[in-house]
């Protein structure tokens, strides 16, 4: 038998006591980003991929919530027929670099626009057409004639319109080639801290002080050009005249160019693949109610009763119509957002409401004056089934009523209606909200929206806002060590239906 001494005892206790405890890192950081669109995504995906270079050792918890069942945003499909068509933001431009990137990114696919048939545009005021192409029923059957076509209807616009058609792409171009300076290298371009930066940079901003009208008619464009073919275009994409705002009315101009595509199977696949590779948390059909500033982190509680601590929070959907109750408060200007309501409509039109004895003289995009005589914005045809079958797309700014439709469709087989709060109501000169609505880590991505409203410009915008968070968060900015480095695409997940 052996005789424990007390020395010994008191020896090994104190060994125990001299043994360092384990450390244990603290959490990382969370991000709360509300809204699950372009925006959104995007921000999430800039984090992930510029935070390393800012910070090696730290990562960030996103989460992202989204008040509706789906992700996108104002990024949506329907089907009709079997088919599937874009019913928000339905266009990217050739020269949307980050919109490419992500495709590229992501695996998706592009898809360029239809070029079966030649197009043929209409311009309805109401009573008539006061000008319209020359269309055929034949060029399905005849495909040579489609270019023949073509180059008669360029000809027939250069007689109305003159050498108003090549300022008007002069202006545009002038507009895309300084938009393009938010693709420069981090060396050579800031982190920008308000709107106002942000264009006073590019030399855009002057674009945002005066109407469209304004900087069209010191281009020297016609007023007739002015009245019609760019009043049909801005109608079209902003749902409002030529008094919106120049850039607005520029980047409007420049989505009726050529080379425009879309992503194979919806757009809003950029949105759910984003967040999938970002590796965020998304919370689906959770509404935010309040977002409070309580020291260190910010409180943010959800219509599910749900509270989660933030030490970040983006605001990537626009606030002006919804009820996020702010502590302490924040004060933006106010903004009115443009409703655009989309109508899809399978069926026929009725050419004899446009004055024509047969639909093969209608044309495939109806375009309209800026008149009180006209209730829709724009006709489009999406897909011709068969002589008396077609899918066409319908803009408008108050509902399409049946009484209305039935006057305008002979047939009328199937129809789907949208509401979207698509866009701000651009007046000259814009006012914009803050990029940091709280001096702290309260962030808003929609404030760039008033400059212009497209799925480039709020990428453009998310990229900005995710520099902007990361200099700040890490007080430091770290700009020659960022570089884009694509990681393996992940698949996205069952996060979208259609409307």
């Amino acid at each position: 038998m052996y005789v424990v001494r007390w020395s010994i005892i008191v020896s090994l206790f104190l060994c125990f006591l001299t043994v360092p405890p384990a450390t244990t890192q603290p959490p990382p950081p969370t991000v709360c980003i509300i809204g699950s669109g372009i925006g959104g995504s995007s921000v999430s995906h800039f984090l992930r991929q510029y935070a390393p270079s800012y910070n090696a050792s730290t990562d960030f918890n996103i989460r992202i919530f989204e008040r509706h069942n789906i992700v996108g945003g104002r990024m949506a499909t329907v089907n009709i027929a079997s088919d599937t068509f874009e019913a928000g933001a339905s266009i990217l431009h050739p020269k949307n670099l980050h919109a490419l990137r992500f495709t590229e990114l992501l695996n998706l696919t592009v898809k360029k626009p239809s070029s079966s048939g030649s197009f043929s545009l209409g311009i309805w005021d109401g009573h008539k057409f006061v000008f319209r192409t020359l269309t055929s029923g034949l060029t399905s059957t005849v495909p040579f004639l489609d270019k023949i076509l073509e180059l008669w209807n360029q000809l027939v616009m250069f007689l109305r319109y003159g050498f108003s058609l090549l300022r008007m792409e002069e202006f545009v171009e002038s507009a895309v080639e300084r938009f393009s300076k938010y693709y420069e290298g981090f060396e050579s371009r800031p982190v920008f801290e308000t709107v106002n930066e942000m264009l006073n940079w590019s030399g855009l901003h002057n674009l945002t002080t005066r109407t469209l009208y304004e900087e069209l008619i010191d281009a020297r464009l016609s007023r007739l050009l002015i009245q019609e073919l760019v009043t049909v275009i801005t109608r079209i994409n902003y749902g409002q005249s030529v008094s919106i705002s120049g850039l607005a009315g520029a980047v409007s101009l420049a989505g009726s160019g050529g080379g425009l595509w879309s992503v194979e199977g919806g757009n809003w696949q950029m949105a759910a693949r984003l967040i999938n590779h970002s590796d965020s948390t998304l919370h689906l059909q959770e509404e935010i109610e309040s977002i409070s500033y309580l020291g260190e982190y910010y409180e943010v509680k959800s219509n599910k009763g749900n509270i989660y601590s933030c030490e970040i929070t983006v605001v990537a959907t626009p606030l002006d119509e919804l009820n996020i109750e702010f502590t302490p408060p924040i004060i933006i200007p106010k903004r009115e957002l443009q409703h655009t309501h989309t109508t899809f409509v399978r069926g026929l039109l009725d050419p004899g409401y446009f004055g024509l004895k047969a639909s093969s003289k209608l044309p495939k995009l109806v375009g309209t004056t800026e008149t009180d005589n006209v209730q829709f914005s724009s006709i489009s045809v999406l897909k011709q089934h068969d002589e008396n079958d077609k899918t066409y797309k319908m803009f408008s700014r108050k509902p399409m009523e049946d009484t209305l439709l039935d006057k305008i469709f002979r047939i009328r087989k199937e129809t789907i209606r949208i509401d979207w709060a698509a866009y701000p109501h651009f007046k000259a000169p814009e006012v914009f909200a803050p990029f940091i609505l709280d001096g702290r880590h309260l962030y808003y991505v929609n404030a760039f929206e008033n400059a212009a409203s497209t799925i480039e410009t709020s990428a453009v915008a998310a990229e900005n806002i995710a520099r902007l968070i990361l200099s700040r968060f890490f007080a430091k900015v770290g700009p020659d060590l960022l570089h884009l480095n694509p990681d393996s695409d992940r698949e996205a997940s069952a996060l979208h239906i259609d409307l």
